[in-house]
């Protein structure tokens, strides 16, 4: 099982120790970025292993690698000496691991450390980018054998994430902490345990007050809580969702709240991918049991897929795949199995349909006209529904090629968001669906139509659930409209996904637990 470090980048020891005692149950180790210390501080780092209590790392960062450090060279050898000067027989007292750069060359140090039993973590730190040969930068990294070798780069493309994970696969015998670093690769530092990295590096939330020690460190209560660090091994299920640039989703929460519930031993993560190509090279690698596909992968992923379902073929839109019963390996020594493909499901569309029908207390949109405002992916699978259920569409888009083609399938009026679009909805206002990204976080005040004014008569539902009141809804609340989010059609469709993904219903009981979790 991975560890759990906790970078603590305090100005003082004392505000540290403050910082490791809240997480103190949730962590099994410490890093002190001495680089963070204020200068006067720095002198007094010898007794803070006794006074934490647990395992601790030595590490003063340069400014090169992402740190703060910026005297010479000289004082921070010498900074690095006074941590572990005068070490006691109780290992416990002094520091239990020192980083040290690979190219800094400081054997005396080294020697001392060892005589101690202090364990030398040997890194490397791209901070501009991925390197091509990681398994051999690795191999080059070690010196004793008793050290652990660090390497943590900088991904640009979900191609450069999934070559860490080949080289963890191709390392996977040598001890090793291995990371990207950034949002790309937030997924690495939580499948630490399935890559075989030693630990994973974590900070303290921003209400501490501390600044994170690297871009993309979790906090270890969200790390713990929410994707269930503490079970990840080696036969952990992985489920995820693929999307760009994906900064807010609350599906984390809605399965691995289920996962706990029901004692799976499954995992559900974000994969943030500017390639869906490359997404699916990552979904093999480590071999992903199911993944939903968000804005703006759910026309593209069609073409990728072995299998598609009716909904897929109706909504022509896909947001939920599961991998083809495998193949055998191809010869002995390779993984154990290799994906035959992916089918692909549209859960939204019923998600849609059932969350609206009940809103308005009917079973079908016969005799209701509806306006779409967009005309992408969730649109096509909102609009296939509306056709199903014998309701009389118009869909408007600004880029009205796109409202004109989502259209022709069903003779449904199209336009864009203009004036024009405006006039055609006279005949289509019972109800609006608001489909587009327009209007979620971070540009909360976004208004995807602000041309159009509510008259009160309308049933307005927007598919974005945060903020729970988008500016589009908020119009239309203050008008007297009756309106609706997308949380219950979140749920109504991940609960779907559940169902494709496990063979099992989900446990509806969580549904008021997870409300409250995402309004907050």
């Amino acid at each position: 099982m991975a560890k759990i470090c906790l970078c603590l980048t305090g100005k003082t020891l004392e505000q540290n120790l403050e910082i490791l005692e809240e997480y103190r149950g949730y962590i099994d180790m410490a890093e002190l970025r001495v680089d963070c210390l204020d200068p006067d501080e720095r002198f007094l780092i010898r007794s803070f292993p006794e006074k934490a209590g647990l395992p601790v790392i030595l590490t003063i960062r340069r400014k090169a690698d992402g740190g703060f450090f910026e005297d010479g060279e000289g004082s921070r050898v010498a900074l690095l000496s006074k941590g572990i000067a005068f070490a006691e027989v109780d290992r416990r007292r002094n520091f239990a691991y020192i980083d040290i750069e690979e190219d800094l060359e400081v054997p005396g140090l080294e020697e001392v450390v060892r005589t101690f039993g202090t364990r030398i973590i040997r890194s490397y730190h791209n901070i501009e980018g991925t390197n091509d040969d990681i398994p051999g930068k690795l191999k080059k990294l070690l010196r004793v054998g008793d050290e652990i070798a660090k390497i943590a780069v900088t991904p640009h493309t979900m191609e450069d994430v999934v070559k860490v994970y080949r080289a963890a696969r191709e390392t996977r015998h040598t001890e090793k902490i291995l990371l990207c670093m950034g949002h790309l690769g937030v997924n690495t530092r939580i499948l630490a345990a399935k890559i075989g990295s030693y630990l994973c590096y974590c900070s303290a939330s921003e209400r501490t007050g501390l600044h994170a020690a690297a871009p993309g460190q979790l906090d270890p209560k969200e790390l713990v809580n929410l994707y269930r660090f503490r079970g990840i091994g080696k036969t952990t299920r992985v489920f995820g969702l693929a999307g760009f640039p994906l900064k807010v989703t609350n599906s984390p929460h809605i399965f691995n709240t289920a996962f706990n519930h029901e004692k799976i031993n499954a995992v559900y993560l974000p994969f943030p991918s500017d390639s869906l190509k490359s997404f699916f090279d990552l979904a093999e690698e480590i071999g992903l049991a199911g993944a939903a596909i968000t804005i703006p992968y759910k026309e593209e992923v069609i073409s990728l897929l072995k299998d598609s379902s009716a909904g897929v073929k109706a909504a022509g839109a896909c947001n939920t795949i599961v991998p083809v019963k495998a193949e055998p390996a191809p010869e002995r020594g390779t993984r154990d199995s290799r994906p035959g493909g992916w089918t692909g499901y549209n859960t939204d569309s019923a998600g849609f349909s059932g969350s609206l029908l009940s809103f308005i207390g009917k079973k079908h949109f016969h005799g209701l006209g509806i306006t779409v405002l967009g005309a992408g992916g969730a649109a096509g699978a909102v609009v296939s529904e509306i056709s199903r259920l014998r309701g009389k569409c118009l869909i408007l888009n600004r880029n009205q090629a796109r409202a004109k083609e989502l259209a022709a399938p069903y003779k449904y009026k199209w336009g864009g968001l203009d004036g024009r679009g405006l006039d055609m909805m006279d005949r289509y206002s019972d109800i609006i669906v608001q489909t587009t990204p327009v209007g979620t976080v971070p540009d909360i005040e976004a208004d995807p139509f602000d041309l159009y004014r509510f008259t009160g008569r309308e049933t307005v539902m927007d598919l974005i659930y945060r903020p729970e009141r988008t500016a589009f809804l908020k119009r239309a609340e203050k008008a007297g409209c009756k309106v609706l989010n997308g949380f219950d059609m979140l749920v109504r469709q991940a609960t779907l996904q559940y169902q494709l993904f496990l063979s099992r219903d989900f446990p509806m009981e969580l549904i008021p637990r997870l409300e409250k979790i995402v309004n907050q």
